[in-house]
């Protein structure tokens, strides 16, 4: 199977975007939305005849193996292995675990497009899904590039989601690691097998591609706008994590059915259950990503309106 979704080359001196699907194998969103963007981009310059794009972009799929065998990973999550650390172990083969293999390609790719493409900063779109319903949201890292992609993205905006938590594509793609100057952005469109998932993805790629100037505002139909802020309607805009329920495959893990994201809870709520016995919420706040699959290191989180 191809990493290499797509390529779409416009004029040199403009930003690298380069789109993450399936970073998560379970999570086919992201690749199916990158392959329609593709496929409206190349057919974009024969309806509109002022169509100009500033820039280039890369769509990859992230874990291939897991993707295929619909599994969130095989061996390690691999959006918690990134690091130079281990890109090293792969090129040495001090490491067998697939992901970092998988990790290493990507970065691998990544840096030829940029000797290719020469851009004048790269813009890393990391694209996911969640097991629960519930509203869609953007979650940027410390730079405030990302900060403000996130927030054109027309979706609840979540900070904090860093702490506690290592080897990330937020963490990992930055100037020091690339190179050039370099943020990533994680969009995460609606659940697993939702249809509307796609739809809200192809939305947040395009806009993604208004805010960092590949495309001008003219060439964005308002639909796309429409379709991202009719489903975070009433949700609040700007949120920080306040708990992070941390699991891993010797707890016996089991959320309670029925909850969604941004779901309101109260302190002592009974949320799951593990080999301990019963798990309550530890504050008020709302929940978020509530674990409805086999395979996951976070049961939940929790987090709180900015006011």
């Amino acid at each position: 199977m191809e990493r290499v979704l797509g390529r779409y080359r416009g004029k040199d001196g403009g930003p690298l975007l380069v789109v993450l699907g399936a970073v998560h194998g379970n999570e086919p969103a992201g690749v199916k939305a990158i392959e329609v963007v593709f496929k409206m981009l190349e057919i974009e310059p024969y309806i509109n005849d002022s169509f100009d794009f500033n820039g280039h972009v890369l769509g990859l799929i992230g874990n291939i193996q897991a993707y295929q065998s619909n599994k969130r990973y095989i061996q390690r999550d691999l959006n918690r292995v990134w690091s130079m650390r281990n890109i090293e172990m792969a090129r040495t083969g001090e490491s067998t675990v697939p992901e970092k293999f998988e990790m290493l390609d990507i970065y691998e790719l990544i840096l030829e497009e940029i000797k290719e493409t020469n851009p004048s900063k790269v813009v890393v779109l990391d694209m996911h899904t969640t097991s629960s319903d519930g509203g869609i949201f953007s979650i940027p890292s410390n730079d405030p590039l990302s900060l403000a992609i996130a927030e054109q993205l027309h979706a609840p905006v979540v900070t904090g989601m860093l702490t506690g938590l290592g080897g990330t594509s937020l963490h990992f793609f930055n100037k020091e690691n690339v190179g050039i100057e370099t943020t990533a952005v994680v969009f995460e469109s609606g659940q697993h097998v939702d249809p509307l998932s796609v739809n809200r993805a192809v939305a947040g790629i395009i806009n993604c591609m208004r805010t960092i100037g590949c495309v001008r505002s003219d060439d964005i139909h308002n639909k796309h706008d429409d379709l991202l802020i009719a489903f975070s309607k009433d949700l609040p805009l700007f949120n920080k994590l306040v708990y992070s329920h941390d699991i891993d495959e010797t707890t016996e893990f089991r959320m309670k059915p029925g909850f969604t994201n941004f779901q309101r809870i109260s302190k002592g709520d009974h949320l799951a259950d593990d080999k301990n016995g019963k798990v309550f919420s530890p504050v008020d706040g709302m929940i978020l990503m509530p674990l409805y699959q086999k395979q996951g290191e976070d049961g939940f989180f929790i987090i709180s309106e900015e006011k």
